[in-house]
């Protein structure tokens, strides 16, 4: 650009301005920096916020799809020992979560192929969740295991304990040519459940509506709705009218408490709404054959229930004993104060039978064939550790065994889990026995003093302490984790053993009716119920109960 060296030399030179512009900026006074805007505490809470709902829709979405996409399962394996767990209820599906399969061969006979949340079966007559959404199909949680489970949708008829052989039935509509069938087995499980206890009085069974089952909850909807349809018939007699819009309750325990909560809700807040004429003549009545409803709560629990369901008009008999029941009316004995009777009749149109459990005939038929149960009453006796009393190679657990605890999903869930670890520490103990005698063997062929021996000793102790400490397995021990109860009106009531205290937590109200919604909400077993039951709850408060009568 420049032909001399001159020429360059003077281009480098500053000029005057420049020096100039040099002078002047020495003098002057410096530049403050701009502050850098503090980010404020709602922006980032905004910003913490949004995050957390990526990450968590992204959890979920992934939980959704693990759920629907499970693995490749092993196969069976015909050299394992066959365990058959009968039932799908809280114990034996419970069971199921805990149980390894790949260290047997699982097979689940059951004639329903659902687990059924019970809990929350009370508010489903009256359409506050829907029956979809408590009921988690047996299969799919088979299907999640590890090692292939098969099942069978059959009634077990007979338990042959002597040759180990079951006998099952396919009771359903649908059948093929082959009905009948035996299963033969190395452990059996009897967790088959119970039925409703009618103490064998007359006309329960025919006129009562029980509440256990999907198909209980289905008639005592369609039974409500015909019973306010029927009322409101043209010229109806004011007699005939209350009697059809009189539902009683018997059974004073939380399944009992907790459909009498419901149906006040339903009548309160939507039959009264679309059925003004019959906001004065429904009824409800709860009777109760001991000296206080839910005696499993403590005495100012029970006193908060009596108080709530006198504000909601639910009328509580206790004292009160059923004596027989026909198509309108209920015969019942009261004790009096002075310790007489006294024989009514009580009008209804809906009779909810929540009274209790008896065995099932193939629980009573083995009860029958083993001496050391002639004592049990309940359900199979079993000893600490869930064995039943008089045989080898099967134990009973929930509703079908008869223990020092109360019969509850509480219990039942704690007893499958425990059992499933006891055959989990059973099949590693079998595993270790064998890697024993295998070392033992190489160890009587192998030449003393070498290292081959040392290392062969070596092995031998350390498998001889694990299978020590997997033998030391402790006998059940049911630990309380506290009961709960909807008492209607958005409130309900708990008592909770709590960590820190030595008795028992007792509340009540709107608080505890949160409570008690997540709580169950947290126990249901898939995402997909938990997800079902909030949208249920959610649809209520928005757009109300049905009022159809399906």
């Amino acid at each position: 650009m420049f032909r001399s060296a001159a020429a360059r030399a003077a281009f480098r030179a500053p000029s005057a301005a420049r020096q100039v512009a040099r002078r002047w900026n020495s003098t002057a006074a410096p530049v403050e920096p701009v502050p850098v805007k503090k980010t404020g505490f709602f922006k980032k809470a905004w910003r913490a916020t949004y995050i957390s709902a990526i990450v968590g829709a992204g959890a979920f979405a992934y939980v959704i799809y693990d759920d629907r996409h499970p693995e490749n399962q092993l196969p069976t394996d015909p050299s394992k020992k066959t365990l058959v767990v009968l039932g799908s209820g809280w114990a034996s599906t419970s069971l199921l979560k805990s149980l390894d399969t790949e260290n047997y061969n699982v097979v689940v006979v059951s004639p329903r192929n659902y687990f059924l949340f019970t809990p929350l079966l009370p508010s489903t007559p009256t359409g506050t969740i829907e029956l979809r959404s408590i009921m988690q199909p047996i299969r799919h949680i088979l299907r999640h295991k590890k090692a292939a489970v098969n099942f069978f949708e059959a009634e077990a008829t007979e338990i042959d304990h002597e040759n180990k052989i079951l006998k099952i039935r396919d009771n359903s509509d649908v059948t093929g040519d082959v009905k009948e069938n035996s299963i033969k087995y190395d452990y059996l499980v009897v967790g088959c459940g119970a039925e409703t206890q009618t103490f064998g009085i007359p006309g329960v069974e025919e006129f009562g509506c029980f509440l256990k089952e999907i198909w209980d909850a289905q008639k005592i909807r369609t039974r409500i709705m015909d019973c306010v349809e029927a009322a409101l018939f043209k010229d109806q007699t004011p007699e005939e009218k209350k009697r059809l819009l009189h539902t009683v309750v018997v059974g004073g325990g939380p399944t009992g408490i907790e459909f009498a909560a419901e149906l006040a809700d339903f009548l309160e807040e939507d039959l009264r709404r679309w059925y003004p004429e019959i906001k004065d003549d429904y009824q409800v009545t709860l009777i109760e054959a001991m000296t206080n409803v839910l005696p499993m709560f403590s005495k100012k629990l029970i006193q908060y229930t009596e108080d709530t369901f006198a504000e909601q008009n639910i009328t509580i008999h206790t004292k009160t004993m059923v004596k027989s029941v026909d198509e309108k009316y209920i015969s019942v004995s009261v004790t009096q104060p002075d310790g007489t009777s006294e024989l009514q009749k009580i009008p209804y149109g809906l009779l909810v039978w929540a009274g209790g459990n008896k065995p099932r005939k193939v629980v009573v038929d083995i009860m029958k064939k083993l001496p050391a149960q002639k004592n049990a009453r309940r359900g199979l006796s079993v000893n600490d550790y869930l064995v039943v009393e008089g045989c080898e190679g099967i134990w009973a657990l929930g509703d079908a065994s008869q223990t020092k605890y109360a019969p509850t999903a509480q219990v039942a869930a704690q007893q499958g889990s425990y059992l499933g670890r006891l055959f989990n520490s059973m099949a590693r103990t079998h595993s270790l026995e064998a890697d024993i005698a295998y070392l033992q063997s190489q160890l009587a062929v192998t030449p003393v003093g070498t290292p081959a021996r040392a290392g062969l000793e070596a092995e031998l102790e350390a498998v001889g302490k694990a299978l020590s400490r997997t033998k030391q397995m402790s006998p059940f021990h049911y630990s309380h984790q506290g009961s709960l109860a909807y008492i209607g009106s958005d409130k309900a009531i708990a008592d909770l053993q709590l960590p820190f205290m030595k008795d028992l937590f007792s509340s009540g109200g709107a608080a505890t009716y949160l409570f008690w919604r997540s709580a169950y909400v947290s126990n249901l077993f898939s995402l997909r119920n938990k997800t079902l039951v909030v949208f249920d709850w959610v649809k209520v408060k928005m757009f109300g109960r049905d009022v159809s009568r399906e």
